[in-house]
């Protein structure tokens, strides 16, 4: 039985005891993210729940939330969390989505692999110590490339670097995977993806980038609901890569009415989707840890030497 069909299952019976009152889940939310997608699609399902959204202006803004207690959950990485953890927090993450930023280029560039990014101008969201540039850092190191002095690095937002590489200001752009599907749309080519640097430096499981995040101490206390507040968006998000009515319905919140940039929005969106979430992906997060730890020379994951215990929500 594959992951979506555990969870499903685990919806389906939990159905049958849902209580007459329901839990409040109060969760921070960009209105251009994809959470929101999801939200339009979880109307359609019946819950044990209420979800009560908080417009957040970016991510920093929603851990903000999260810890002055406005919101019950985010959506960040799990290295956020274990860096939390490490410094007495107890929050706690459970997988949302696997896709990741990218490294983009012109159409037309002669950029055709990270040895060609020698003397280019390479735009990078997320500044120095973002995962994706440490990790293809990484892996130039593999190919004797020092990326750090070989590429004149140009730091920013996503929305700032998309506009410059259509400017021609930066040669090449390390960026979240939204904007990334946004430039592809409009003929920009992918050098390789977070996934695909991974998978050169010997990580194969497909570990997600992504998850909710909340106390670990309020969802004991509201198990069950948090449990089915997981399970629904899930089978919310396999129905907007299934229907594309329920697709349809989210349009709204895209930001744009071009067909391509939408239908790249989506590929990518549903590529995300987890399949798998055990033992074998804990054990790659807990190697990216420890990888990201001597890459950022602690400064990315704070104090603990190892992935801290309880990184991990149970759903059991």
């Amino acid at each position: 039985m594959n992951f979506y069909s555990k969870i499903i299952v685990f919806w389906l019976l939990s159905n049958l005891a849902f209580a007459t009152e329901k839990t409040p889940i109060r969760i921070g939310v960009q209105t251009t993210g994809t959470v929101a997608w999801e939200l339009v699609a979880l109307q359609t399902l019946e819950t044990d729940f209420d979800v009560v959204v908080k417009e957040i202006a970016n991510p920093d803004a929603g851990k903000a939330a999260l810890q002055a207690g406005e919101v019950d959950i985010i959506v960040s990485d799990w290295l956020w969390v274990a860096r939390q953890r490490a410094s007495g927090a107890d929050y706690t993450f459970y997988p949302y989505s696997t896709t990741s930023g990218a490294l983009v280029v012109p159409k037309n560039s002669p950029i055709h692999s990270i040895k060609d990014l020698l003397d280019k101008r390479l735009g990078i969201a997320g500044g120095e110590l973002d995962k994706n540039w440490l990790l293809l850092q990484a892996l130039g190191k593999q190919k004797n490339i020092d990326l750090s002095a070989a590429v004149e690095k140009v730091m920013g937002s996503p929305v700032s670097l998309n506009e410059k590489i259509h400017q021609n200001q930066i040669d090449a752009v390390l960026t979240y995977w939204h904007f990334a599907a946004r430039l592809e749309a409009e003929g920009y080519r992918q050098i390789i993806d977070g996934k695909g640097i991974l998978k050169a430096l010997g990580i194969s499981e497909n570990e997600p980038t992504l998850g909710y995040v909340f106390k670990q101490s309020w969802a004991a206390a509201h198990k069950l609901a948090v449990n089915h507040f997981l399970s629904a968006n899930l089978q919310a998000k396999k129905q907007l890569c299934a229907s594309d009515e329920a697709w349809k319905k989210t349009l709204p919140l895209i930001g744009t009415d071009d067909p391509t940039t939408q239908s790249h929005l989506r590929d990518h969106y549903c590529a995300g989707n987890i399949q798998h979430w055990g033992e074998h992906e804990h054990q790659a997060i807990a190697h990216i840890y420890t990888l990201l730890r001597t890459l950022s020379d602690h400064q990315l994951t704070g104090s603990s030497e190892n992935l801290p215990d309880g990184t991990f929500w149970s759903f059991d």
